[in-house]
């Protein structure tokens, strides 16, 4: 099988063939070769305008349900959201039926997932079933290829438990993970507190419930000199908080979603239950700050935080209703809109360079005699994202029917490719 994809703009910072616009030619899963080649007839030829070709993009935060919910997602349907999203590789959430929290479940994750176009790298649960109160088994889990730690949707609400897991994985260089907030504060709340929340009679989740939380945290991360990642960052204040915790030389870094890039409270009015997330959609000035932060590197990358949900978890009255919406289909489109202002070379980082190296992966490269672990894309095309576009079981997104910009056209991995 040879797929030749002509005259590509290759973006591979460190790579040999970066700003060259090339062919590129990949036979069984390998680029056999990068350069000009007229009097190739390949199997399957992709020409367009505009096309870019990137190392694969990874995601850090997805839910893939599996197992317990697969209704759902399962890892299958998950592979293939992420593939038709641009991703070769996705960290999913512990957050299962049972809770990734042993060795068995790690193999079970790392097992039934061998073999697809997109490599799954399990997050182990940080405390037992989830509940904050006992250290679940990391060190097993991390030897059966668990990629970080964390306590999923459900943050760690004891300081106590939080530095025994920082100071647990030290022994390894190893990553927690916080949705930071701080539910003493933030429990009844179902939107960002403010103005909107306030004219629509809704109860608030306070800015400060989530910068509390990244207050403390970092400070139990300085004593222990361990490592913390925040994703979901969501407020003006958390990003001042991570800006100045690295200057301090806090090994702290930080994540955020393309769809508080884009969004805010004032898009709630309607009571639009696909619109409740958490954390929470914040104010304008709030997105302003997140795309600051990303701008001068206070935040390092996206997460999708791809939480699929089914019809009856979101067609309910909007308290009843669950959070989370799906996200890896319509990540890079959402992100290079709201990042206009950012490098394209910029943006690919944030998705690929940026996460394989806060997580320990080897960096990736377009070379010759490789295997192919492409993401090809046109970041100037635009495009309607309809229910069609949907790889995932469930479709709670409120991007249906709305035109975006910036196109995935397809992935390469594992000597399997995924073309649109």
């Amino acid at each position: 099988m040879q797929i030749l994809i002509r005259q590509a703009h290759l973006i591979d910072p460190q790579g040999p063939f970066h700003g060259s616009s090339n062919d590129i030619l990949v036979t069984d899963g390998i680029i056999e070769g990068i350069g000009n080649f007229p009097g190739i007839k390949a199997d399957r030829v992709i020409e367009e305008e505009g096309i870019c070709v990137s190392p694969g993009w990874m995601d850090v935060f997805a839910h893939f349900c599996d197992p317990g919910t697969e209704y759902k997602e399962d890892l299958e349907s998950g592979q293939a959201a992420a593939a038709h999203g641009g991703f070769t590789a996705v960290m999913i959430l512990p957050d299962t039926r049972p809770p990734l929290q042993s060795k068995a479940e790690i193999e079970y994750i790392r097992g039934k997932a061998a073999g697809g176009i997109v490599d799954i790298y399990p997050i182990g649960a940080l405390s037992m079933g989830l509940e904050g109160n006992l250290l679940a088994e990391m060190y097993d889990m991390r030897k059966s290829g668990a990629i970080a730690f964390s306590n999923g949707l459900n943050p760690i609400q004891s300081s106590g438990i939080l530095l025994k897991a920082l100071q647990y994985v030290k022994a390894f260089d190893g990553v927690i993970i916080q949705v930071p907030e701080d539910r003493s504060v933030s429990r009844h709340g179902l939107m960002n507190e403010g103005v909107v929340s306030t004219r629509i009679g809704m109860p608030g989740k306070p800015a400060i419930a989530e910068e509390l939380m990244i207050r403390r945290d970092l400070e139990i991360t300085r004593y222990a000199g361990s490592r913390i990642h925040f994703t979901g960052v969501s407020t003006a204040g958390a990003v001042a908080l991570i800006r100045q915790a690295k200057s301090e030389g806090i090994r702290v870094t930080a994540s955020v979603t393309p769809y508080h890039l884009c969004l805010t409270d004032e898009s709630l009015s309607g009571y639009d239950t696909r619109l409740k997330v958490n954390p929470p959609l914040r104010t304008g000035a709030d997105v302003d700050a997140l795309r600051a932060g990303l701008l001068d590197g206070t935040i390092d990358c996206m997460a999708s935080h791809h939480i699929p949900q089914d019809a009856d978890a979101k067609e309910v009255e909007f308290e009843f209703a669950r959070e989370g919406m799906i996200g890896l289909e319509t990540c890079f489109s959402l992100m290079h809109e709201s990042l206009d202002r950012m490098d394209l070379e910029d943006q690919v980082s944030l998705l690929c360079q940026n996460p394989r190296k806060i997580f320990g992966l080897e960096p990736l490269h377009i070379r010759e005699q490789e295997m192919a672990n492409l993401t090809i894309f046109n970041p100037g095309r635009s495009w309607t994202f309809q229910k069609e576009d949907i790889r995932s079981r469930s479709s709670n997104t409120p991007f249906i029917g709305k035109s975006l910009k910036g196109k995935i056209i397809g992935v390469m991995n594992q000597g399997k490719s995924s073309l649109h």
